[in-house]
This record gives structure tokens, sequence and C-alpha cells, in this order.
């Protein structure tokens, strides 16, 4: 058996065979359509029961169509065995439910901010969405609002070579999608009328532009 306190790699956690979930910034997702508010509230309650029996519990979201549960483990920083064993029991109870898993549209939400000076913005942002800063970026526990992230100069995952803009951006989207939707997931931008800006660190990152020059990137966890 594997030490449960291991924290898994990226290519470990996409060959658990997990089909109903991907490993999206900060966990494993799974997206259930449940059809009725009841069926989902019954499938919430058991995957309750066995989050408390195992000590080990998820974030869930409950609406009337489906459930979407994300699983991670936050005293390693990353995914264990505890959340694959978890995933299989709560992917179970959903086929016992009758929901359907979908994999598809699933997504992570990262803002980032260019700046020069990170060490003096972190405080306001998290006063500003009424979370908390760690480790100097600005975080909402309560998971009502993404997490913010700066970036400065130079920093890794900035494409350097891309040409410079006018005026500057210094807001971007990071979008992060499964390991097999990103291609899928960028021809939608460039049929939306979006431009491919640069493929060069794909399938890590793509960056893309909207018709005024904004870019943001659609990030997947591969090669990472």
């Amino acid at each position: 058996m594997s030490d449960p306190k291991q924290k898994l790699t990226a290519d470990q956690v996409r060959e658990a065979g997990l089909d109903d979930w991907r490993h999206l910034l900060t966990g494993i997702r799974a997206r259930f359509r449940t059809g009725d508010f009841a069926t989902g509230l019954a499938l919430v309650d058991r995957i309750g029961a066995a989050a408390e029996e195992a000590g080990h519990h998820p974030d869930i979201s409950l609406t009337y169509p489906e459930v979407i549960v994300t699983l991670s483990s936050h005293d390693v920083g990353g995914i264990t065995s505890r959340d694959l064993d978890l995933a299989r029991r709560i992917s179970g109870f959903a086929a016992e439910a009758g929901a359907t898993a979908d994999v598809s549209g699933l997504t992570q939400l990262e803002p980032g901010l260019d700046t020069s000076a990170p060490e003096h913005l972190g405080a306001f942002y998290a006063a500003l969405l009424g979370g908390e800063v760690r480790d100097g970026e600005p975080v909402d526990p309560s998971g009502q609002v993404p997490g913010l992230w700066f970036q400065g100069p130079g920093d890794p995952g900035e494409v350097s070579h891309l040409p410079p803009q006018d005026p500057e951006q210094r807001w971007h989207f990071d979008v992060w999608v499964p390991h097999d939707e990103g291609e899928r997931r960028v021809q939608a931008v460039l049929d939306a009328g979006g431009t491919l800006v640069s493929d060069a660190e794909a399938p890590s990152f793509w960056v893309l532009a909207d018709a005024d020059g904004n870019r943001s990137c659609i990030c997947t966890r591969l090669n990472r």
C-alpha cells in the first residue's frame, strides 16, 4: 500500500484510472450530473459520511442539476492515495445514484497580476476580497473567489519572447483545464474569435488573446 502521506506526481494521478476525475491546479475534480436537487443532496450525504469515516474531507458544490467535488491533501500540498481512494468511493456512490460523470468543461480559474512589488499588494487584495494573506498572496479560505497570484518580470511561466503590448496588460487569467481538454479549449477560443499568441510551452500552457489584445493562458498539468 502506498504511503498516504506521499505526494503523488501528476503522471501518477493521471495513471490511477480515475475516469470520472481530472487533475486541475489544486486538486482532482469531478462533476456528477444528478438532474435534480434531491438526488444531489442524497449523494452529498453519502460523500459526507464516507469523508467522516476516512477523516479526509472534500470540497463540495451542490446545485440543482449537479454535484462538483474537489479532493486534495492540504497537509502535503497535493494529491495522495487518500484522495484517490475517496475518489473511487465517490464515483461508486454516484453510479449507484444514477448520476452521470461529466468531465467536459471542468475548469479552475487563477487570476494573475503582473507586478514588480508583490509584497505591497497581498494585504490590499485580501481585504478587498474578504480573504487573508498566505505566503504573500491573497487567499479566500471560504472558496467564494479564486486565489490570486503575482508575477514579476522574468518569473517562471512568463513567456519572455512575446512582443510587448500597448497599453501594457497587467491582469490575466490562467484557466486550468484537464490534461485532455487543453487543445479542445484552445480551439474553442480560436473559433470564438481569439488569437493564438504562443504555443511554445504547450501542452503546459497556451497564450491566447481576445480581439482587444488582452492575453490569457489555458493551462494543464502536462510537462510540469
